[in-house]
């Protein structure tokens, strides 16, 4: 048995149903919600090297690439406000997802994800009509809003509904459209960069992937496991026969969903004071390292700052542009593997991998740049050299499009019991808010201050993260939701928080069986 992992079988009561068309544009629906995350993503980096834009909103940025010859080409964009426009919006996805811990339980996953893209829409058009910075901030705290209800609920959706076998292939889907989002943007991006109006339609066509997700979402149905939640038995009983198939004996699954609901409703604690409970203290744990750790790989702001980071080495505005529409569609293909494999290897495995391939990555861009550039970056880059950060770069994104990307959605969508499930995620994507705002809102002038030792910075923290899978994870994969607790029974180091809890959670199975009867 490998240290911290192993295949669980999955349990008795497992319901593995069978992948339905219905199940398949249920799911590309919820999936798409990861458009408008992606969308912004890769708008926002794009935009930031626009002359127009910068001529508008930024003009000292300007001004210091083209007057100063003393300026470090690492400080070029180091810009606190700069930095405001990109990390406004995930200090609003903080708040935001905190408050869709309780809306999710509510009023359900799907109508949640609606809300969020309404949401998304308004500051779309908000930013795309900016006049002025607080204009352009206000669209962005909109936006944030948006993606923090829509990055809440969508992951649920899918774990919840995805039969259990195929479960991190349809999860996979949100990062999926993440990454369709992230290379749509630099396409529209490289396509107006030349027009004085061309930020504004970068900025504007949020509105179009907001709509797809309102509209996608009256097509669909909630969750059985949210409706049974929420006392609508019925309509559960409905929304599994749409899934399963109209033919599938969904009685045995209804009953496992009602039994599980009941138990959960027999804790009278609050779900965000049962959370710190100890025989809750692995999923925890998961809920703050997956995000924060997936963050700390540094790929969002590759992704946010990457047409500035390239062009801080030499590339042009153009050429920048088209490097980061490259890099997304690197990931974009990584993120299809991922979908193809991930439940038939597991989680474990392809953490490690990515984790690995990603070390290696950022670790030879610091001694490359370190040995092109010079200690104080003073030194340009050859066109040769150029293309071998981009090769490095395309090499981590793929790293990370297998690996890190899908996976720290997936992990704490399926870990947590339903009474604390919505809780649960909520602290997660709460985490990675609070991470990615930190860390998109300091980047720039830490690659002015740490020149080429930022992706050391990072690459240490991959390694960390690495080991960290390898010891504390359990493999999850093909285990049902609501039998994810024997996992943790059975680790080298979890069981003696959860060793106890197990034997009331059979107990109280038992007892459930008992009434039944």
């Amino acid at each position: 048995m490998a240290v911290g992992g192993f295949a669980a079988e999955a349990p008795g009561g497992s319901f593995d149903g069978r992948v339905t068309l219905s199940v398949v544009i249920t799911c590309c629906v919820a999936a798409s919600c990861g458009l408008i995350f992606g969308y912004d993503v890769g708008v926002s980096g794009g935009v930031t090297t626009m002359i127009p834009f910068l001529e508008k909103f930024f003009p000292s940025i300007l001004r210091k690439e083209a007057g100063d010859t003393h300026v470090n080409m690492y400080c070029v964009y180091d810009s606190q406000v700069l930095t405001l426009f990109t990390s406004s919006l995930y200090l609003a996805g903080l708040f935001s997802s905190l408050v869709a811990s309780r809306v999710t339980a509510a009023i359900g996953r799907r109508l949640t994800m609606m809300l969020g893209g309404a949401t998304f829409l308004v500051g779309g058009a908000l930013n795309g009509g900016a006049e002025n910075i607080a204009m352009l901030i206000i669209g962005r705290i909109l936006l944030g809003f948006g993606v923090g209800f829509t990055n809440q609920a969508a992951p649920l959706y899918l774990s919840e509904i995805a039969p259990p076998k195929y479960r991190g292939a349809f999860n996979a889907g949100f990062q999926f459209f993440l990454g369709v989002g992230v290379v749509m943007a630099g396409c529209i991006n490289y396509g107006t960069a030349s027009h004085t109006w061309g930020w504004r339609l970068s900025l504007g066509i949020a509105v179009v992937p907001a709509a797809v997700i309102v509209i996608g979402s009256f097509l669909i149905t909630d969750t059985p496991n949210s409706l049974v939640q929420r006392g609508k038995i019925e309509q559960a009983r409905k929304a599994l026969r749409k899934v399963r198939g109209s033919d599938a004996d969904v009685e045995p699954e209804l009953k496992e969903l009602i039994r599980c609901s009941e138990v959960a409703k027999s804790e009278e604690k609050e779900p965000f004071m049962m959370i710190f409970e100890k025989k809750y203290r692995p999923h925890l744990v998961m809920a703050f390292a997956i995000p924060s750790f997936q963050q700390l790989t540094g790929i969002n702001i590759v992704a946010f700052y990457s047409p500035n980071l390239f062009q801080s080495v030499g590339f042009g505005h153009n050429a920048s542009l088209l490097s980061a529409i490259i890099l997304g569609v690197v990931n974009l293909s990584s993120v299809l593997f991922s979908t193809g494999i991930v439940d038939r290897f597991g989680r474990r495995v392809l953490f490690i991998a990515g984790g690995l391939l990603m070390f290696f990555c950022q670790i030879a861009l610091a001694a490359l740049l370190a040995a092109v550039t010079g200690v104080h970056g003073t030194k340009g880059i050859s066109k040769g050299y150029a293309v071998i950060v981009v090769v490095l770069m395309c090499l981590y994104s793929s790293g990370f499009g297998f690996s890190w990307g899908p996976l720290a959605f997936l992990i704490p969508s399926e870990i947590f019991p339903l009474k604390i499930r919505t809780t649960g995620q909520s602290i997660s994507i709460s985490t990675a808010f609070l991470i990615t705002a930190i860390l998109s809102q300091t980047f720039l002038s830490m690659l002015c201050h740490f020149k080429f030792a930022v992706f050391l910075f990072y690459g240490g923290w991959i390694a960390i993260m690495t080991i960290f899978i390898y010891l504390f994870l359990p493999e999850t994969k093909r285990i049902p939701l609501e039998s994810m607790y024997s996992i943790w029974g059975k680790h080298w180091f979890w069981h003696r928080y959860v060793a106890n809890h197990q034997e009331s959670h059979q107990q109280n199975n038992n007892n459930a069986n008992n009434d039944n009867i």
